[in-house]
């Protein structure tokens, strides 16, 4: 008798977007987005020393969830991220060796702030407060 173990394949990440989304169709006729997230990660080791840590993610969503994110998000904005891990393998043309990438199948995905202040004003905020002359 062998004994399985229950398996768990999700991740949640908060970061910014390092590039403009863009929505592509593949041949299905099902839309897909590319998207690049930079995690930060700061901490101060027993000297008293800050450090801070950049991790680059590659986040691909589809259908709903890809038309959205191409809508509504822009290079520099904060968004919330579930997922699923999935290893993509190939060969690279040039050389023949294997290649393999690991990326963040998006799942749900939930905006958050850092709107730019263009945005701001055409969604109702605060006008800038300026000094009384």
């Amino acid at each position: 008798n062998t004994v399985r173990m229950s398996t768990l394949n999700r991740v949640t990440l908060i970061g910014n977007l390092t590039r403009d989304p863009e929505l592509r169709t593949v041949s299905s006729g099902a839309s897909v987005c590319d998207l690049g997230l930079a995690i930060n990660r700061n901490w101060t080791d027993p000297q008293g020393q800050k450090h801070e840590e950049v991790t680059f993610v590659d986040v691909t969503f589809w259908g709903k969830n890809a038309e959205n994110v191409v809508k509504y998000l822009s290079k520099g904005r904060s968004v919330y991220v579930e997922g699923r891990l999935q290893l993509n393998s190939w060969k690279d043309a040039q050389t023949g060796q294997d290649q393999n990438k690991l990326r963040v199948v998006g799942e749900r995905v939930q905006f958050l702030g850092g709107a730019s202040e263009r945005e701001k004003a055409e969604f109702g905020g605060e006008p800038s407060r300026r000094k009384a002359a």
